[in-house]
């Protein structure tokens, strides 16, 4: 853990440097990278950085699920996006584990890194398996095509919200 020292009214004190931003509280501190060696976004200015938002999950999520964020008793919520119905389009994606009814930190662009066995070139949301990724297209009438991005490694893939078609 990075410290440094401090003028505290006269006296210098050690501080711990912070690995994330609380806002206006958090004026003067210096920051550090986390555990993956960058800075976390919650540190950048307003405008730079990853578009998030904290959403209440309305269901368990995993890292790296594709999510909706839908109207749940006039309040937003983020669930597991689904190509197997209407209604649940991705609008992006989470990259930890959220409890249901815990805040989920909901990426709109970008690379979702919490994948595995991602196959290369154009991913569609999947019918199958709800919040994650496929090569084939869905086919089933009343399924959602959906593309979503492309695979960048196994592990990883763009996400790239594409308008969903609902099939006859």
């Amino acid at each position: 853990m990075a410290k440094y020292l401090t003028n505290n009214g006269g006296t210098i004190t050690e501080v711990a440097a912070t690995t994330t931003s609380a806002g206006a509280a958090d004026a003067g501190k210096i920051p550090q990278f986390d555990a993956s060696g960058r800075l976390d976004s919650s540190t950048m200015p307003v405008g730079l950085g990853a578009d998030t938002q904290q959403v209440t999950a309305s269901e368990a999520l995993a890292a790296g699920d594709l999510v909706n964020i839908w109207n749940n008793a006039s309040a937003f919520a983020a669930r597991k996006a689904d190509a197997s119905t209407s209604g649940k389009r991705a609008h992006g994606f989470v990259l930890s584990t959220v409890a249901s009814g815990a805040q989920a930190t909901v990426y709109f662009e970008g690379t979702d890194t919490g994948q595995t066995s991602v196959p290369p070139g154009e991913l569609f949301l999947s019918a199958t398996t709800p919040g994650k990724v496929t090569a084939t297209a869905p086919s089933g009438s009343g399924q959602t095509v959906q593309r979503v991005g492309f695979g960048v490694s196994a592990t990883a893939f763009n996400f790239q919200a594409g308008e969903p078609i609902v099939l006859a």
